[in-house]
């Protein structure tokens, strides 16, 4: 007669460090909070103790890592309160930060730097462009409910980007201009994703400490015609948005 398999101990039994237990608790309730279902105050020390069968000192670990992140402060009197917001930004399909996050705000942009430059090498290549063309470059500012939220670097061929530069770029994302002008519809983009540490420059333009995450993008859009035209380097505040994609399992 085979043996009844005992049953899975529950975290605390793990004889793991509390440090991992408490980053685990974390993550748990992170993801509550990011998705909106942890508002106001956390629940009272004691339901978290049972809910995650760990200690008591495990669980203000795990509020300490999420109060070093800025989701969450302690209030004497009152308990631990959910404090931050992160913007979502669904990764399902292209679309300017304008057009994504609308719902949570009005995005602004400060245009930092705009006109034609000459390519730097890589530039030139991704766009396939001649060694040495012109482009145009734009850089922007972007802001959510006042408050930056990226450092976008924009490259595009002098042909496709010229007509920008008589636009509005403070007010309108640039992928709906591009559409309107030349009467394409874009059609894909590559994208590269990377964890960076502020430079102090990035830091100053985007108000945080030096040193202090960001996500960085590398993203290479086309027209539905698939001539790239649109290179860009975006920087986003690390503490302000979280990434959200659905991803399907296809056959090999």
């Amino acid at each position: 007669m085979n043996a009844e398999p005992s049953p899975t101990p529950p975290p605390a039994a793990l004889g793991r460090a509390r440090s991992d237990r408490a980053r685990q608790v974390a993550d748990v309730l992170r993801g509550q909070v990011l998705a909106g279902d942890l508002t106001g105050v956390l629940p009272p020390e004691r339901m978290l103790i049972a809910e995650f069968g760990v200690t008591r000192n495990t669980i203000r670990e795990a509020l300490d890592l999420l109060r070093a992140d800025g989701l969450v402060t302690r209030r004497p009197g009152i308990g631990t309160v959910v404090c931050g917001v992160k913007y979502p930004h669904g990764l399902h399909r292209l679309a300017g930060l304008a057009e994504v996050l609308r719902e949570h705000g009005t995005v602004t942009n400060e245009v930092r730097a705009a006109g034609p430059i000459t390519a730097p090498a890589q530039v030139a290549a991704q766009l396939r462009l001649d060694r040495g063309a012109e482009v145009t470059y734009v850089e922007r500012l972007r802001r959510l409910g006042g408050e930056p939220l990226s450092l976008d670097l924009t490259y595009l061929p002098a042909d496709v980007g010229a007509p920008l530069l008589e636009r509005d770029l403070a007010g309108n994302d640039i992928f709906a201009l591009l559409e309107e002008i030349h009467g394409q519809r874009l059609g894909v983009a590559e994208v590269g994703m990377e964890a960076v540490n502020a430079d102090p420059d990035s830091a100053t333009v985007l108000e945080v400490p030096r040193g202090a995450a960001l996500l960085r993008w590398e993203r290479l859009t086309h027209f539905a015609s698939g001539r790239p035209i649109d290179l860009e380097y975006i920087r986003f505040r690390g503490d302000r948005l979280t990434l959200r994609a659905r991803l399907d399992r296809l056959p090999a």
